[in-house]
């Protein structure tokens, strides 16, 4: 670049703005900013702070020449990701000494970390193009670039959506896990400087002691260490959640990475036990079996381990594989589930999950004796089968039971039994105050409204009026009057 001829005046005012300008940008961005008085060269190391979490698209561009390539017919690879911020870009800026009156900064090279920017040699034009003669510019540099401003000039933002982030590359299966550990070590720096209230112990406290669960509530980690490990000793495992009162109606569980990050492992294994005891003891809706050769020429469908491997809870029954679909011992409706793992394809061969109350009621529709319970009891085995068939029997009556005799807490949805007393119940788990007859949540402050309000059907209902036969009757003595 051919610099303008300037006055000596205009010299020493560059200069003496180009100090201004450099401690100005030291002090707001020390992280961001070195300098070196022998060279006179800048370094700006500038993260890509996007703010709010975006989808980034990592898509593989299509080769030129697919036949020399030998790729022809291959779909292009695609990773698809979310993040809150990019890996910083690295600049190296020499300031002339007609900057910033007469000529702008020059940059003399520019990379990205990860080198995950396509075609980056066409940013320091679009930096220079923003200079204006007299103004400082290196303050709106690292501004154009952390906001994440020169994403669109760079044509890296959907048309359609302005919030989905476009990146071309090569290798995206390379460099989308790169990204993705800038993006929680940046969050994981950060939320260490800070310091956050936690709502158990009434304290502040910096993030390094401090733990964000998935709901995104946070608390010391001596709180929750404390109140997670003495619900794991009396083995409680609902309990060990975040202890905030909106997840405890909800019934919020912690994950197992959350908990590994609080208790010992030896803790972190009873957890594990104990929720594996509970999801096995709350009913089943689907067994696995597979398919043994019991000869040459005959395959019949051994059950396999019924009791251990049993599938999900009733509430997440529509995880399953649809019935007489096979589902390898890798698939996303194995590893969904809520329950001990598959055993390996390699071990059982084909997994199939079949449901059991199906299998329970094809069985109880055919008569006895009949061909049909004939073939059931040789596929499946006959004990077996009416192991199974006994299992659903029991929980069907307990179905029943707790329909007539519980109701369901509107708060936490767990079910609650009255033995005594009035109709205005607290639930032992959320403090919900609700309504036993209807199951309506009642104000706290006035319970009772609810069963004073005329035309409702609980209207003067608070209690419950309960026949007494004459059997029950008990005579009682009384002394001499």
């Amino acid at each position: 670049m051919v610099l303008p001829e300037i006055l000596p005046e205009d010299v020493d005012a560059c200069e003496s703005m180009q100090k201004e300008e450099l401690e100005v940008l030291e002090s707001i961005y020390p992280e961001f900013v070195s300098s070196r008085n022998v060279d006179k060269i800048i370094k700006l190391e500038i993260p890509i702070e996007l703010g709010a979490t975006k989808s980034v698209a990592i898509l593989e561009p299509p080769p030129a020449s697919p036949t020399t390539l030998g790729v022809q017919g291959k779909k292009p690879s695609l990773q698809s990701i979310s993040l809150s911020t990019l890996p910083p870009l690295l600049l190296h800026i020499v300031l002339p000494t007609s900057y910033p009156m007469h000529s702008p900064p020059e940059i003399a090279s520019i990379r990205a970390t990860h080198l995950w920017v396509p075609n980056i040699e066409r940013l320091p034009a679009v930096l220079v193009d923003m200079w204006q003669a007299g103004e400082p510019l290196l303050f709106n540099w690292i501004e154009y670039i952390r906001s994440g401003d020169f994403l669109q000039k760079m044509d890296l933002l959907s048309t359609a959506n302005s919030d989905i982030i476009l990146l071309p590359h090569p290798a995206p299966r390379i460099i989308a896990p790169l990204l993705t550990e800038y993006d929680l070590a940046s969050q994981s720096d950060q939320f260490a400087q800070n310091s956050y209230p936690c709502s158990v112990c009434l304290t502040s406290l910096k993030g390094s002691k401090c733990l964000q669960l998935v709901c995104k509530h946070i608390f010391c980690r001596s709180c929750l260490e404390d109140f997670w490990k003495m619900c794991i000793e009396e083995g409680d495992v609902t309990r060990v959640g975040c202890p905030d009162p909106e997840c405890v109606k909800k019934g919020n569980e912690a994950g197992e990475e959350e908990v590994a990050r609080v208790v010992t492992e030896a803790e972190l294994q009873r957890w594990k036990w104990l929720k594996e005891k509970r999801n096995l003891e709350r009913g089943v809706s689907y067994y696995a079996l597979c398919f043994l050769p019991a000869s040459n020429k005959v395959w019949e469908t051994q059950p396999l381990c019924i009791a251990p491997w049993r599938y999900a809870k009733r509430q997440s029954r529509n995880l399953a594989t649809p019935r007489g679909k096979q589902a390898g011992a890798g698939s996303d409706s194995a590893r969904n589930a809520d329950s001990p793992s598959v055993p390996s394809a390699g071990e059982h061969g084909t997994v199939h999950w079949l449901n059991y109350e199906d299998l329970a009621l094809e069985y109880l529709n055919a008569e006895e004796g009949s061909p049909e319970r004939a073939r059931l009891e040789r596929r499946f085995g006959r004990v077996n089968i009416r192991r199974l068939v006994a299992t659903y029997q029991e929980e069907k009556a307990n179905l029943e039971w707790l329909k007539s005799s519980t109701m369901v807490c509107p708060g936490c949805q767990c079910r609650v039994e009255k033995n005594m007393g009035c109709n205005h119940m607290t639930c032992w788990k959320c403090s919900q105050h609700f309504c036993y007859r209807c199951g309506v949540k009642l104000n706290p402050a006035q319970p009772y409204t609810h069963f004073s309000q005329p035309g409702q059907p609980c209207f003067n209902k608070l209690f419950d009026v309960i026949d007494v036969g004459e059997e029950e009757w008990e005579p009682m003595e009384f002394g001499d009057v």
